[in-house]
């Protein structure tokens, strides 16, 4: 394609409103532009990305024996009752009524839809298993869209949907899908984690993220490099690391319990305004966090000062709704911001993380407002009801499964797979014959994988200071042939002979033949981000040759005209 014919709208300045790379270089190199918060029109370059990653997705699909079709944006609010799911869902489900004032929505994801299809088409075992997918836009009404693509209000993404018999067939599904994922993420060219997850909204009981490694990303990724455990940061689990409080004090004698305390802290309700206050460290400070359930009944977990509350480890270990009690909200006579465990009210359950095992002389609320307690130790001043893994990890922690340091990661997520079993399935009658001649309910699992979400990640994990650095697997072009000017016959004719010779082999090629300066040609090349360039200047006039630069290192080298072909086979640039 020749750019003097092409419409690819760049951008010298940074947006001001962007405030990630992805944001920013997806604007800047015309790929997207914004029509409304969290909208975007795709501009041809940025078509010709999201095409590809499609391409790869499908062919990745069909390989693992899913079945593609296509499904309606607008949904029928039925559906969604039936499933539960319409109240559930919450402000972020678009809502809209037609002119019968009949509601719908606008799908976020499919599961209602697709199993309310496999409802009225599958009657027996012998249809089963099956998978099937699509590739479709899918709405949700972002509170806060921000990011671009990453958190946008309407968005591209690959969802599927599996039937099965059994779980045994669920699980061979679930499994080639989970590879089908990692062979996609690795033939665009990224460096990615799978780990175990919540289920959320979807539901089920096992689902797996993939991450793609990325600074800015929001989700946090816990692993260890010894034997590759791997989990979201909410589901992780960890062997506290020590705190600098031992049981061999400096001058080698065993650290003894200290009487308590009393302390005067007037105002101080925070770790660190102790710390500041009292000059210690904030592993020496175990916090009471009080929590509820949905019945009012109050529950105390004691952390460590270092650390935070995982409330859904929290309610997964009480099989309960919990939620963290207002500050201003009083209950009892516990004194927000001065609670803890010595002297507590009998009729509160206390529970404690094992970050604070070992712990001695500890500070905690003395439950007397501006007021703590000094060389607090267990077991001798309180009893806990129990004790487990309650804290989310931080650095230094070690391995529940092979001791090895855990390490922390920040990333995007850009799949899901879910195994659902029977939530929709038992609510909305989607049952088959089996060969017992019984009716039972189908066994379900979807996957999902967000196509334009991946344009996002793959910026931001593959850019510099200069633009994009596209893998050759999804580039919109492979090779930029840049003349540093028209206005010399010579070159311009070059310029053309190379980009016919180049197509005529089946290339992917874009052609700058702008009259413009060489600098803006080079910046844009960069910014759009296209693997090589073909630089036809100074040196062709001198010596025949062209100069060829890579974009994702910068190596510089020369070559002949007549040895075009054979460097464009030599370096693969053709499928």
């Amino acid at each position: 394609m020749r750019l003097s014919e092409f419409f690819v709208p760049t951008l010298k300045e940074y947006p001001s409103d962007t405030e990630i790379p992805s944001h920013s270089l997806s604007l800047r190199a015309g790929l997207i532009r914004k029509v409304a918060s969290g909208v975007y029109s795709f501009l041809p370059m940025g078509l010709k990305v999201l095409r590809k990653i499609e391409d790869i997705i499908r062919q990745e699909m069909n390989n693992a024996g899913a079945i593609e079709l296509f499904l309606p944006v607008l949904q029928p609010s039925m559906l969604w009752e039936k499933s539960g799911r319409w109240n559930e869902y919450g402000p972020e489900l678009f809502r809209l009524k037609d002119r019968n004032e009949r509601d719908f929505c606008l799908g976020p994801t499919h599961e209602e839809l697709i199993t309310y299809l496999a409802c009225m088409d599958i009657k027996s075992y012998k249809d089963l298993p099956v998978n099937l997918y699509q590739i479709q836009v899918k709405f949700r009404d972002e509170m806060r869209p921000r990011y671009g693509l990453l958190r946008a209000r309407e968005f591209i993404m690959k969802d599927a949907y599996s039937f099965s018999a059994n779980d045994s067939d669920l699980d061979v599904i679930y499994d080639k899908m989970h590879d089908a994922y990692c062979r996609i993420l690795e033939r665009i060219g990224l460096e990615y984690r799978v780990v175990a997850a919540d289920t959320g909204l979807i539901g089920g009981d096992v689902s797996h993220e993939f991450i793609v490694l990325a600074e800015n990303g929001e989700e946090k990724i816990v692993f260890c490099p010894e034997c590759g455990y791997s989990e979201s940061y909410e589901m992780s689990k960890s062997i506290p690391s020590d705190p600098e409080v031992e049981d061999i004090n400096e001058t080698g004698k065993k650290v003894v319990m200290g009487s308590i305390k009393e302390i005067n802290t007037p105002g101080l309700t925070s770790v660190d305004g102790l710390v500041d206050s009292l000059k210690v460290e904030n592993t020496k400070i175990v916090k009471a966090m009080v929590l509820t359930d949905e019945d009012g009944n109050i529950y105390i977990f004691l952390i460590r000062g270092d650390r935070e509350l995982n409330l859904k480890k929290a309610g997964s270990f009480l099989k309960k709704s919990l939620s963290l009690l207002e500050k201003d909200k009083k209950t009892g006579n516990l004194v927000m911001g001065y609670i803890g465990p010595v002297g507590l009210d009998a009729g509160i359950e206390l529970y404690a993380d094992n970050s604070i095992r070992g712990l001695k002389n500890f500070i905690t609320g003395a439950n007397k407002k501006d007021f703590h307690l000094m060389n607090v130790n267990y077991p001798r001043d309180f009893k806990v009801r129990e004790w487990s893994d309650f804290s989310y990890p931080i650095q230094g922690d070690s391995c529940t499964s092979c001791g090895g340091k855990l390490k922390i990661e920040k990333g995007i997520e850009v799949g899901h797979i879910f195994k659902l079993g029977y939530k929709y399935s038992k609510k909305m009658d989607a049952n088959f014959l089996d060969k017992d001649g019984k009716l039972k309910p189908m066994v379900m699992g979807c996957y999902g994988i967000g196509v334009s979400r991946i344009i996002a990640a793959v910026i931001e994990q593959l850019h510099d200071d200069k633009g994009i650095i596209w893998p050759d697997s999804i580039t919109p072009y492979m090779i930029n042939i840049i003349t540093t000017t028209e206005k010399n016959s010579k070159l311009s004719e070059a310029g053309n002979e190379i980009y016919r010779k180049l197509k005529r082999m089946g290339l992917e090629v874009l052609y700058d033949d702008r009259d413009i300066s060489a600098g803006i040609k080079f910046r844009d090349s960069d910014l759009i981000g296209v693997p090589v360039k073909l630089i036809i200047g100074k040196n062709f006039i001198d010596k025949k040759v062209i100069d060829v630069e890579y974009r994702k290192t910068g190596e510089k080298i020369e070559i002949k005209v007549d040895s075009i072909p054979g460097f464009i086979n030599k370096n693969r640039f053709l499928k």
